[in-house]
Formats: structure tokens, C-alpha cells, sequence
């Protein structure tokens, strides 16, 4: 009796009175069971799980190699005037119908594969786009304008989602939509203003605009979707808080509190990480060992993401931050080898990333459980159009008392066209933990078909536009009508961004630099004290030791190709 008693009380607490046959009562304390830190899975079980993730990864391998032959085919077949983006969801829509027939005439069950899990996104795809941004930045341009950027980016993400989050929750106060409450309405108005404007970009080439527009317009993109990211968290966090008791005002003051604690403590964290990285591979020299290199900047990359969500902080907004930081000092301490290796590392894996986002966004349309509202969906996409002109108009006409150079009323225009929505909005629909479920499929249905309706309707208008807006000479016209191009992976595979290729010695880089008179403020700080204090500056031994490096690669490469099995002579000759 004992022994039983015992055995049945070592799995409910600490305290445990055992009653012998002696009649004597012993009182035991006995620590509590461990529980293990992961659940372990065996026998059947575990295989079948296996089995599970191995076909989830065999389908996402293969809906990327479609996606990657049909982008190939648009660069080989010149179809310039389709963006990517348009070409890629479409295609996800095809497979998505194709799956479900196949489930429908029941020759096989893929739900769980095609299935986006919100978590991936934010982990594994999500980071390396936002570092690749960052790190590809245009920063002479992006520190030259970036009181415009950030009042565009911050401000202009703000008042966006004030106006639809506000008209979604009078409208449903009024009883013209289906309700749902401040909190919910904030972070929806939130996460559907994250503009994705790659199309818009391409569209800029095109027209031979002027490169600040195309700075503006990019700048903002990158910092508006973690501005985007920190309100909708931000939202959310209001939403897990019991507000009852709080009135409005002190509602709105824990909410700025918690913004600018995520976007400046974020930022902060992301610069610092940055900085660090740049400090120890000019000391720490890696440049003979290649791979070691590359691989410290790799955990850089990733580093401040983990830290920052591991503090209670935004990893997006840290890791953009290091990703520019980074690429403005840390950059030049490496090898001219691993220079090249990490701009097409990263353009590699974000288009993947991005790949693999827009082609699962196509196939949600069959994935998901839907609930189809027409007038939620049509007063949203009204309110999103308006909120975006709202951003964009006063905020350009305010900026143009202060720019020298002007932002005209068709600059204007085609900022308020370029915002287009992407894998932002959709990913963090599927992240909202709303209650009930009919409202969480509300959501998602509607942020689906908005950013459909702006990637289809208004990316796939890119060519009217360019045909419609006047503002090219008729020579450039001509031109444009042949030479225009909205690949992205096509521009950004062709070349290395030559400003990233550090090649000035000492002498050479106070010559281009300090000798300038017009350097002010930060610029000006930037060249005299930072730069030299964050990077190595090259001697002429070590640019030396670099073209030779580079031929010697070069060499090795010709002299396997000379080798192989397809070369030959005239091969040989062809090659010079």
C-alpha cells in the first residue's frame, strides 16, 4: 500500500504523506519531475514525422526550381514587361488549383506540405530579405535623404495605419462592416501598410527618373516594413494586456512607449552589432583564410536577429540596421573574394526567400480556410488607397519647404502608385492570434486579396503606366520602349555593385574623401572619424596581394575549364 501510494505521488507535487503498515505517517518532499525541454518522439511516431518533413521540404525544393526555370524563362525570352513577383503568384495560384484537384479526385493528400507556417517566415525567410536590403543599399544616397525617408518611412507607416485602422472600426461601429475592436483594427490597418514596391522600382529604371525619387521610394519600402512589423506587434501587445480599466489617452501613451522602445532600442541594438562586426574582423585578419571570413560574417548577419527577439526587442528592425551598418564599415574589411561572396550570397538566398513567399501566397488561396467578405474587401482596399495618398501627398508638400531639390506632383503620383503589397502583409496575417476564428479567417482572406489586387492590377499596369505618364523626350522614349525591364533578378545578377569593392589605399581614400569641401554634417563625420576608425585601409602591398588573389582564382578557374571534358582548342581560342 505504500509503494502504491508513493508511486502515485511522485507525479503530483512536493509534499507527499506516506501511511506504513506500522501506522507511522512520514511526510517526504520530493522535487518535481523534470519535464524535457523538447518532446521526444519514438517508434512510429517519430518516423511518421519524418516522413512528413522530408515531403514538406521535397515540395518546397520543387515549387522553387518551377519558380527559378519560369524565371529564367522570362529573362531568356525577354518577357522584361512582367515583373517576377506577378509571374511567380500566378504560378502559385496554378499549382494551388492543380492540388486541389488532385485531393478532390483523392490520389493524394498534400495539405500539410502546401501549408505556410507563419513561423518559417519570420525565422528563416523574412531575415535574409531584410538583411539583403540593407546591405545593398545605395547608402550615399540613402544618408543624404534620410530625414525624408525616415518622415515617410515612421510618420508616414503611422498615419497609413491610423487611417485604415480607423475607418475599419468606425465603419464596423456603424454597423457597414463586420466589427472588430480598436486593437484588432490597429494592428490589421498596421500589417497592410508594409509596401513592397519592387515592380514600382523596375518601374523607376524605366522612366530614367531621378535617382533621389528612386531613393526615396526604396528607402521608404525598407524602413516601412519594419516600421509595419513594430506597430503590429506593438498592436498586438495592447491587444494580450487587459486595457479596461485604461482610458484612451494612457491607452496611446503605452502604445508610443512600446513603439519607440521596439524601433529606437532595436535600431540601436542592430548599429551596435554592426559596429562590433566591423572591429573585430579589422583586428581579427581572416582575409588569407577565405572561408572563415565568410563564415564569421554569416553569424554577424544572423546574430542581432536572435539577440534582439531574445530580448523583447524587434530582430527585423536590428538586423536591417546591421545589415546597412555592416555594409558601410564591416564590408571593406574583407577580402575582395569574400566581398564578391557575400553580395551573391545574399542576393542569392533573399531571392529564394522571396521566391518561396510569393509562390506559397498564390498557393494559400486553396491552402486556408476562407471567409469572404465583398464589403470588407472593397471598403479596406479603398481605405488602404486612401491612406496611402494620405501619407504621401501632405507629407511631399510639407518636405518640399525644406528640399532643395522639389518632389513634383507626378513624383507624387507614382509614390502613391508604388504601394504595392507583398509577403509582409500576408505572413503577418497568419501571425495574428485572434479570437475567434472566423475573425483571424476575415483577416487573412482580405489581406490575400488586397495584395493580390495591388502585385496583379497595379504591378501588372507598370507598361500603361510608363505609356501614360509623359515625361520622357521622345528619344528616351524610343528607348525605353525597347530596353525597358522589370527583372529584378536579371539587374541584380549581372553586376557587383562596384562601391562595395573596397580597392582605395590610405593615401588614395583621404585624397577622394577628406579633400571634399562639400562633406557636412554626418557625411563629414563619417569620412574624417569613423570610417578610419571602423575599417582597414588598404596599403598597396594588400591591394597587391588582392589582384593577385583574383588571378590566381581566375587562373584555376580557365585552367579547369581548359581541361574538362568539352574543351578544346577552338574553345580556347573563343575564350580570348
Amino acid at each position: 500500500m505504500a509503494e502504491e501510494e508513493f508511486s502515485n505521488a511522485t507525479h503530483e507535487g512536493f509534499n507527499v504523506t506516506l501511511h506504513t503498515t506500522l501506522g507511522v505517517t512520514t511526510k517526504l518532499v520530493l522535487p518535481t519531475p523534470a519535464k524535457p525541454i523538447l518532446p521526444v518522439q519514438t517508434g512510429e511516431q517519430a518516423q511518421q514525422e519524418e516522413q512528413s518533413s522530408g515531403m514538406t521540404i521535397f515540395f518546397s525544393l520543387l515549387v522553387l526550381a518551377i519558380c527559378i526555370t519560369l524565371v529564367h524563362l522570362l529573362i531568356r525570352y525577354r518577357l522584361h514587361f512582367l515583373p517576377e513577383s506577378v509571374a511567380v503568384v500566378s504560378l502559385g495560384i496554378l499549382m494551388g488549383a492543380v492540388i486541389k484537384i488532385i485531393e478532390f479526385k483523392k490520389l493524394a493528400n498534400w495539405k500539410e506540405e502546401e501549408m505556410f507556417r507563419p513561423n518559417m517566415f519570420f525565422l528563416l525567410l523574412l531575415p535574409p530579405i531584410i538583411f539583403e536590403s540593407g546591405y545593398s543599399l545605395h547608402k550615399g544616397n540613402f544618408f543624404q535623404n534620410i530625414g525624408s525617408i525616415t518622415l515617410f518611412a515612421v510618420f508616414g507607416t503611422a498615419i497609413s495605419a491610423f487611417v485604415v485602422g480607423g475607418g475599419i472600426y468606425f465603419l464596423g461601429q456603424a454597423d457597414v462592416i463586420s466589427k472588430l475592436n480598436m486593437t484588432d483594427s490597429f494592428a490589421f490597418g498596421s500589417l497592410i501598410s508594409a509596401v513592397d514596391p519592387v515592380a514600382t522600382i523596375a518601374i523607376f529604371n524605366a522612366l530614367h527618373v531621378d535617382p533621389v525619387l528612386n531613393m526615396l521610394v526604396f528607402g521608404e519600402s525598407i524602413l516601412n516594413d519594419a516600421v509595419s512589423i513594430v506597430l503590429t506587434n506593438t498592436a498586438e501587445g495592447l491587444t494580450r494586456k487587459n486595457m479596461s480599466d485604461v482610458s484612451g489617452w494612457q491607452t496611446f501613451l503605452q502604445a508610443l512607449g512600446y513603439f519607440l522602445k521596439m524601433f529606437f532600442g532595436s535600431a540601436a541594438l542592430g548599429t551596435l552589432t554592426g559596429l562590433i562586426s566591423a572591429l573585430v574582423l579589422k583586428h581579427i585578419d581572416l582575409r588569407k583564410t577565405p572561408s572563415l571570413e565568410f563564415g564569421m560574417m554569416i553569424i554577424f548577419a544572423y546574430l542581432p536577429y536572435g539577440l534582439a527577439e531574445g530580448t523583447s526587442l524587434s530582430g527585423i528592425m536590428a538586423i536591417l540596421f546591421s545589415g546597412i551598418v555592416m555594409s558601410h564599415y564591416t564590408h571593406h574589411n574583407l577580402s575582395p573574394v569574400t566581398q564578391i561572396l557575400m553580395q551573391q550570397t545574399l542576393r542569392t538566398v533573399a531571392f529564394l526567400c522571396e521566391t518561396c513567399v510569393f509562390a506559397f501566397l498564390g498557393l494559400s488561396i486553396f491552402s486556408f480556410p476562407h471567409k469572404f467578405e465583398i464589403s470588407f474587401v472593397i471598403w479596406c482596399i479603398v481605405l488602404v488607397l486612401f491612406g496611402r495618398a494620405v501619407n504621401i501627398f501632405p507629407l511631399s508638400y510639407l518636405l518640399n519647404f525644406f528640399r532643395d531639390h522639389k518632389i513634383t506632383p507626378k513624383m507624387m503620383f507614382i509614390m502613391w502608385f508604388s504601394g504595392l503589397r507583398g509577403a509582409i502583409p500576408y505572413a503577418l496575417s497568419l501571425h495574428l492570434d485572434l479570437e475567434p476564428m472566423e475573425k483571424r479567417q476575415l483577416i487573412g482572406t482580405t489581406t490575400i486579396i488586397i495584395v493580390l489586387f495591388t502585385i496583379l492590377l497595379l504591378g501588372g499596369s507598370t507598361m500603361p503606366l510608363i505609356r501614360l505618364m509623359d515625361i520622357e523626350d521622345a528619344r528616351a522614349r524610343r528607348r525605353s520602349k525597347k530596353d525597358v525591364n522589370l527583372s529584378k533578378t536579371e539587374k541584380m545578377g549581372n553586376t557587383v555593385e562596384s562601391e562595395h569593392l573596397s580597392e582605395l589605399t590610405e593615401e588614395e581614400y583621404e585624397a577622394h574623401y577628406l579633400r571634399r569641401q562639400e562633406l557636412k554634417g554626418f557625411m563629414w563625420l563619417d569620412a574624417k572619424y569613423l570610417n578610419p576608425f571602423f575599417t582597414r585601409r588598404l596599403t598597396q602591398e594588400d591591394l597587391h596581394r588582392g589582384r593577385i588573389q583574383m588571378k590566381s582564382l581566375t587562373n584555376k578557374w580557365y585552367e579547369e575549364v581548359r581541361q574538362g571534358p568539352s574543351g578544346s582548342e577552338d574553345d580556347e581560342q573563343e575564350l580570348f
